[in-house]
């Protein structure tokens, strides 16, 4: 068990099924079981799962100012999220809506609200910062102070830049600089995907980078074992709906790479946990427990534990 302090936003989110997007306009569209609401974000759908996982996770995070905070756990959840350190201090939670279709394309509305104006009190985070293992952070505004933190305290800093836009890569260096491990979506990605991740490695000296590639599955980069490999999904279940299972993913990664130290067997148990996640409707529904994990990566991989797991340190 790793203790992990993840900083980021909370949303409200709304997925609707479609038949194709985009969407072509019609005055009606009735569908059962299409249209689903719940809490959701990065680094909330992050906590979920290294909690789902067995970690210890100290979630930070600001919503609105009359956000009720019981919908951060609903009833019928597993796990359970503290609330003590998400701060409703804004105007309003930040909301997004997500069409989706059978080939797993996404169209996405989001509405951050007045995020970009709002700060952390960071007196709340300091004490934590000593005894955690790792940050995990989103690269919204709100979490810079964050990051300088974890550098202040030699603290590892793993951070989910989600999409990449060239013309904002400056206004991210103060997460691309210090982070061990970077997670990155290939969706808006313009270059080849292997010249990104060695001008990210080249750039910021990253230890680890991992690119999200969909149903192509990813790419994974890590300086210390000299690799830079592809993998493939793999099918643990049924597809649903794609959304969130590069959070799953990353949060998995992170979880057995902290416990672990290795990258490779990391990775292929991202690759379990996520394909399993996309069997469900919902971002924070679907998680695979440890013992599932072991079960799948020994059918697919043939990985069986090492001592080092199997005595539980």
């Amino acid at each position: 068990m790793s203790k992990f302090l993840v900083a980021g936003v909370t949303q409200i989110e709304t997925i609707v099924r479609v038949d194709k997007v985009p969407v072509s306009y019609v005055p009606l569209t009735s569908a059962n079981d299409s249209i689903f609401t719940a809490v959701g974000g990065d680094a909330y759908n992050e906590s979920l799962a290294l909690k789902w996982l067995g970690d210890d996770v100290t979630f930070m995070s600001i919503v609105g100012r009359n956000q009720d905070l019981g919908i951060i756990n609903p009833p019928d959840r597993k796990v359970t999220l503290s609330t003590e350190y998400i701060v409703p201090q804004m105007n309003e939670t930040p909301t997004e809506v997500v069409f989706y279709d059978k080939n797993r394309k996404q169209q996405i509305f989001e509405d951050i609200k007045d995020l970009r104006e709002n700060t952390y009190d960071m007196s709340m985070v300091t004490p934590l910062v000593n005894s955690c293992d790792m940050m995990v952070l989103a690269n919204a505004n709100f979490c810079r102070p964050f990051a300088l933190a974890a550098a202040e305290h030699n603290k590892p800093i793993a951070v989910n830049i989600r999409n990449y836009n060239p013309e904002k890569e400056k206004y991210n260096t103060d997460f691309l600089k210090p982070a061990k491990v970077l997670y990155f979506s290939d969706d808006t990605l313009t270059e080849d995907p292997y010249a990104f991740i060695d001008r990210m490695a080249s750039t910021y000296g990253t230890e680890v980078i991992i690119l999200g590639q969909g149903s192509e599955g990813l790419i994974i980069y890590d300086k210390t074992k000299d690799i830079r490999a592809h993998y493939k999904t793999v099918k643990t279940n049924e597809v649903v709906n794609t959304i969130g299972a590069g959070n799953a993913l990353f949060a998995c990664f992170l979880h057995y790479y902290m416990e672990t130290g290795d990258s490779v067997n990391a990775i292929k148990n991202a690759l379990l946990f996520a394909s399993y996640k996309i069997g469900f409707m919902g971002t924070s529904n679907g998680f695979m427990t440890t013992e599932q994990v072991e079960q799948w990566r020994n059918l697919i991989w043939g990985i069986k534990m090492t001592p080092f797991e199997e005595h539980g340190n």
